[in-house]
């Protein structure tokens, strides 16, 4: 290792805490000197406590960004690229696994993402060293069927160029981290490497070659994060957060890589795994007590990196590989959704911030996690304990004459001060795009790449109004998220939203009218009680008084499009779409496979299993189970019903069961076939 690079390594991480914590006490001060007058009473400690954790938050992000700015700046590090610096590994004597656990996603979206990775693989010359495994804990029977129909339908299409398997667990227990697990126990020893995606992952060929090769080049390289870009949604909102993503993450990128160094973080998806030590080590133990702070841990990604860590294995992030991919929530609606559940499982690792044998930076990992969301009540709190102050200072009547003084002695001001602390908090915010935008000017094929830095600038500009409007909806949302979680209200798993929608004027009220109300309240309150802190509250006020439009507006897909034909939040994965990407647009333009007649939804299963072939592949992909004489008497009172008051009178738990085991199936396909009627049936049950 050279001198520079030594020094780089072992002082990254005390130059960048060493500039965050200057940063806070810096702003603390000003902050200080702008609120004491006469003393610091206990709000004003409150508020300083609350600043004090809030700079935190802000200064590592700003400095994480700036550090990253830096680096790209100085080095030319591209945003994205794949950069193999020795002849790509052989698959011959060993293999690595693409494993990509699904819950009750689109069939069609899963396997045509699928394809175009395996396409690219293709396009490699090196996809005989992986193989593909779709880990299905899908609940929904209508789903389910259709992710067999699918996996047959491409299993005897690639035969055995790309092998492609498909299981559907019995019981989804832990989730996604039990699905892992499960095939970790169960086909893992056949693997050196796992790939774990999302059910919207994509990666380049190039990219799953890559990532194997630089394992291989570290044998104590346990985990490859290669950060996605979001892609492929249409909306207003979601082209907002793919420009956002695409220009502002980089910096970010660069940054987190400089001082994680070893010690990075797992995001869940999109990583290159070794599994004989994540088998070894990263099993999880339920948390004790009851959800939402006990049970299953549900951001098990956090941890599952940190007991990597801890045990001795290197855990990278991989700043300078391209060619991954995501997509994200359409509206503000469904992402403010994915954050409640996303919410839960980050507020449990305040538990294990303490837990024993985790290394300090991994402990720090916890905390932000634990922050990310904790970071809007507090906001929130700081917003009331501001305005409640501001409202206690107006009562005050100043006093002109002291003692002996004959001249007036007038009170002291501090709008400079807090002007100042303003300024400097908004910096600290709205830098990093500045210095996004300074990149691009720096290198006119990557803003070319952007729509051109005349375009680009006036997208950071619209962005940044809108971040502002969004913001305060955000803060809301978090806030009561963890108030309920505070609450023990446990959120479950519900299934994402992922395709492009739009939200409708009555899911938007019921979504953002108690926003609205407590706007309107609280600057009505506000505005005849304390009307000059009004006017400094007006940004928080006009987003939250807008969410109701604002909400519907950024849903729309056909703005969405009118700015993208206007130039306007482009990125590089549409300015120059990667074949990957375009690969999925083809697979998804396929025609999907029959599986049966065209029917109501509500009927689709039943329609399936009359069919002797779907019948005969999902009879063959059950679990061997003994039955008992109990079970089999439940399975068929379960199909009466089902003869007899039609499909709605039975649970999903019901549905799956009678699907689930052999016997039940086996019943209700022959009485199906015995009953064709049955659909009438149904109909007249039900009307």
């Amino acid at each position: 290792m050279s001198t520079s690079g030594f020094l780089t390594r072992h002082l990254a991480r005390p130059l960048y805490f060493t500039l965050v914590l200057l940063t806070t006490v810096f702003c603390l001060s000003l902050l200080s000197v702008a609120i004491q007058d006469g003393g610091l009473s206990a709000l004003e400690l409150v508020l300083l406590i609350l600043y004090a954790i809030l700079m935190l938050w802000i200064s590592a992000s700003f400095w994480t960004a700036t550090i990253g700015f830096l680096l790209l700046a100085f080095q030319r590090l591209p945003g994205e690229r794949v950069a193999p610096t020795a002849e790509p590994v052989s698959g011959d004597d060993f293999k690595t696994a693409l494993v990509m656990p699904v819950y009750n996603e689109d069939p069609e979206r899963v396997f045509a993402g699928l394809r175009a990775m395996c396409d690219s693989l293709v396009a490699t010359g090196k996809a005989d060293g992986f193989e593909f495994f779709v880990l299905s804990d899908t609940r929904e029977p209508d789903i389910w069927l259709q992710e067999e129909q699918h996996w047959r339908r491409w299993s005897e299409e690639l035969g055995d160029r790309v092998p492609l398997f498909y299981r559907n667990r019995v019981e989804n227990t832990a989730r996604k981290s039990g699905n892992l697990a499960d095939f970790c126990r169960n086909w893992g020893g056949r693997y050196r490497y796992m790939i774990v995606l999302d059910a919207d992952s994509i990666m380049s060929g190039e990219t799953l070659v890559e990532m194997v090769r630089r394992m291989e080049a570290d044998q104590r390289l346990a985990l490859l994060q290669v950060p996605p870009v979001p892609v492929n949604r249409s909306s207003f909102f979601a082209r907002m957060l793919q420009f956002a993503g695409s220009l502002y993450g980089r910096l970010f990128v660069a940054g987190l890589a400089f001082w994680q160094q070893d010690t990075a973080n797992f995001w869940g998806h999109n990583a290159i795994i070794r599994v004989r030590p994540f088998a070894d080590h990263c099993g999880l133990p339920r948390l004790p007590g009851r959800e939402p702070f006990g049970g299953d841990i549900l951001s098990h990604d956090f941890v599952e990196a940190a007991l990597l860590a801890r045990a001795g294995w290197k855990v990278q992030l991989a700043p300078d590989l391209g060619g991954s991919y995501e997509e994200i929530p359409p509206t503000l609606i469904d992402y403010a959704k994915r954050d409640r559940r996303w919410c839960q499982g980050n507020l449990q690792h305040a538990r294990l911030i303490l837990a024993h044998g985790f290394k300090l930076l991994s402990r720090l990992h916890f905390a932000m996690g634990v922050m990310s969301y904790a970071a809007s009540p507090l906001w929130l709190l700081f917003l009331i304990a501001t305005g409640v102050e501001a409202y206690f200072k107006s009562l005050q009547q100043p006093v002109y004459f002291f003692g002996y003084n004959i001249m007036p002695i007038w009170p002291e001001s501090y709008v400079v001060e807090m002007t100042t602390v303003l300024w400097v908090t908004l910096a600290l915010l709205f830098l990093p795009k500045l210095l996004a935008l300074v990149l691009l000017a720096l290198d006119r094929t990557e803003a070319a790449r952007f729509g051109g830095l005349l375009k680009a600038s006036l997208s950071v500009l619209l962005e940044s109004l809108m971040s502002v409007l969004l913001a305060p909806v955000l803060m809301l949302f978090q806030s009561k998220f963890v108030a309920a979680i505070l609450l023990r209200t446990s959120v479950g798993w519900p299934t994402q939203q992922r395709s492009d929608h739009q939200t409708g004027v009555l899911e938007a009220l019921g979504a953002h009218g108690v926003h609205t109300l407590i706007a309107l309240a609280v600057g009505y309150v506000t505005y005849v009680k304390v009307p000059d802190f009004f006017w400094w509250f007006t940004p928080v006020l006009a987003g939250l008084v807008l969410s109701v439009p604002v909400s519907i507006l950024t849903s729309r897909t056909s703005l969405g499009l009118s700015l993208k034909r206007a130039g306007l939040f482009l990125t590089p994965a549409e300015t120059e779409e990667p074949q990957v990407l375009h690969r999925l647009e083809e697979r998804l333009a396929e025609p999907s496979p029959a599986i049966a007649a065209p029917v109501e939804a509500k009927a689709f299963w039943i329609r399936a299993i009359m069919n002797p072939r779907v019948y005969a592949l999902h009879d063959v992909l059950l679990h061997d189970e003994p039955q008992t004489r109990r079970r089999r008497h439940i399975l068929e009172g379960l199909v009466l019903q089902l003869q007899d008051e039609g499909e709605d009178s039975l649970s999903l738990r019901e549905k799956r069961a009678l699907l689930s085991h052999r016997e039940g199936l086996h019943l209700l396909h022959t009485r199906l076939w015995a009953a064709p009627t049955l659909e009438t049936q149904s109909h007249h049950a039900n009307g």
